[in-house]
């Protein structure tokens, strides 16, 4: 039964992608096709969603480090390449959540279409898109990651360049032309693990821990690897694609961008390059702590600019420099390769996923209501007002905002605590000095997160509600509260209760780093 579910989470999106393409059945088709087609599509990110929850019940919880429901085909022989499905104590919290953002923005597209072509094209390309996310986590074969990562590209590409804003299509086109690139250069690593180690199956790499491969190939490997994988994270400086992405996405091709598609990239270094080149990796792990840090105060500094009055800063802009510098507290957990810092890296995914999700789907809400994300036009002379104006929509904003900023207490403290505690203390043979400094660096980041949040909360929630735009604006609506509550609920409980997810992650974390044994 596990192996069935976890086949069907992967393959029921594209058939119902597929599905969603066809005529509706009569009786089903509800007022109008569109709405046919819509239903259609949260009823089946519902049932995955199901079946997601239904796999975590099933999962054995006693053996987290252990691969479960795992599938084992030959599929190439001459390449030995295999459909390898499993998930452990990592993939299992970020499938969960895929499933879950997906659902949750089949059902806010349900009330509030982004305007663009057929509605049916739109539930195709984003089932097509789950699909891949969903297998990315799931596979345990470095080819079939590899087109696992590929397939998410085209649907991305068509939600920004159909259904977003201005400047859309440039902005897709940067999308798919940075991460092609980096997608390339990735190919080209894998295929050299995979061939100078015999096999492309991730579990027997992993126990190898590296002893198949010489000390250039594993260095080749990661710097080739590493590039494809940076670029999807995003790691600075080769993060220039992602803020006009989520500028011109509509409000869920943001929210999944954010969510999901970024944490393929980590993923990858935490699933891929720690167990199966840990030479490589240690060679390079100082560059890309530095990375990381100039990138936490990058992405600060950025957010803050645009944050202030008069520099006609975009919110979506603005929280999308935010994900460069929560980003780079994952990378430095990983370039710390310690239990530690990697378990906070993975914590820091799952906090980021949920409340970076949540802070997107608020700004595209403001956004519907206002006709405009310019903070200076939002908040006009004194402030936009949400808290007398729309005092529930204010409340959810300025939560998410505390949430963003690591306020102990809620999941985005936890993360950046253990990546910070983890380049304290960074693995045998790692520079402390180096790491010490990112460590102090990563710190100061995160006063500077909590200066821009507040500045965002300050000039979008405070003000008069008499001043500013003539504007009547509408509280939560019942379809943004339904969105909106579960990731409310989930930053809590992952804050207030660390070891749900850490008890999941840490064993398998200790496996990994260990070389495949417990």
């Amino acid at each position: 039964m596990m192996q069935f579910l976890l086949a069907f989470i992967v393959v029921a999106p594209l058939l119902g992608s597929a599905a969603a393409l066809l005529p509706a059945p009569p009786g089903l088709k509800g007022k109008s096709p569109e709405q046919a087609v819509l239903r259609h599509g949260v009823t089946v990110t519902g049932v995955i969603l199901a079946a997601a929850i239904a796999l975590t019940l099933g999962f054995d919880h006693d053996a987290p480090s252990r691969f479960q429901a795992t599938t084992d085909i030959s599929w190439i022989q001459a390449l030995n390449v295999r459909i390898h499905l499993g998930i452990d104590g990592i993939s299992l919290p970020l499938l969960l959540m895929t499933a879950l953002l997906f659902f949750l923005c089949a059902l806010y597209s349900y009330f509030k279409l982004p305007a663009g072509p057929s509605p049916k094209a739109f539930v195709a390309l984003l089932l097509v898109l789950e699909s891949g996310t969903l297998a990315t986590f799931a596979v345990l074969d470095l080819l079939l990651f590899f087109l696992a990562f590929e397939m998410v590209l085209i649907p991305m590409y068509f939600l920004i360049a159909r259904w977003g804003g201005a400047q859309r299509q440039a902005a897709a086109w940067r999308f798919i032309l940075y991460t092609l690139l980096g997608s390339v250069v990735m190919l080209l690593g894998l295929l050299l693990i995979g061939l100078n180690s015999g096999t492309f199956d991730m579990v027997t790499l992993a126990s190898d821990n590296g002893r198949e491969l010489s000390h250039t190939t594993q260095l080749l490997a990661v710097l080739s690897i590493g590039l494809g994988l940076a670029v999807k994270t995003p790691m600075w400086p080769l993060h220039s694609w992602l803020p006009d992405a989520h500028t011109a996405a509509p409000t869920v091709g943001s929210v999944l961008l954010a969510g999901v598609l970024l944490k393929m990239g980590t993923y990858g270094f935490v699933r891929i390059l720690l167990p199966a080149t840990p030479d490589g990796m240690a060679t390079f792990a100082p560059y890309l702590g530095a990375f990381a840090a100039v990138g936490i105060v990058y992405g600060s500094l950025a957010c803050l600019a645009l944050a202030r009055k008069g520099n006609k800063g975009d919110l979506k802009r603005l929280i999308a420099y935010s994900s460069v510098g929560h980003m780079g507290f994952v990378l430095l957990g990983i370039a710390s390769m310690t239990p530690t810092g990697v378990n906070g890296a993975l914590f820091a995914n799952i906090a980021h996923g949920l409340i970076t999700g949540l802070l997107f789907f608020l700004v595209g809400a403001l956004k519907d209501r206002y006709g405009t994300a310019d903070l200076d036009t939002l908040a006009g002379a004194t402030g936009a007002a949400l808290y007398g104006r729309a005092p529930r929509f204010g409340a959810f904003l300025a939560f998410a905002a505390v949430a963003s900023l690591g306020l102990p207490g809620l999941a985005g403290f936890w993360g950046e605590m253990l990546a910070l505690f983890g380049a304290f203390d960074p693995a045998e043979g790692l520079s402390r000095p180096a790491f010490l400094t990112y460590m102090a660096v990563g710190a100061f980041g995160t006063l500077l997160t909590a200066a821009y949040l507040l500045i965002v909360v300050r000039r979008v929630c405070m003000g008069d509600p008499k001043a500013g735009p003539e504007l009547a604006v509408a509280d939560i609506q019942h379809y943004e509260f339904a969105a909106w509550t579960p990731l409310v609920a989930l930053t809590v409980l992952a804050g207030l209760w660390p070891a749900v997810l850490l008890g999941l992650t840490d064993p398998a974390v200790q496996k990994l780093l260990a070389g495949g044994n417990s």
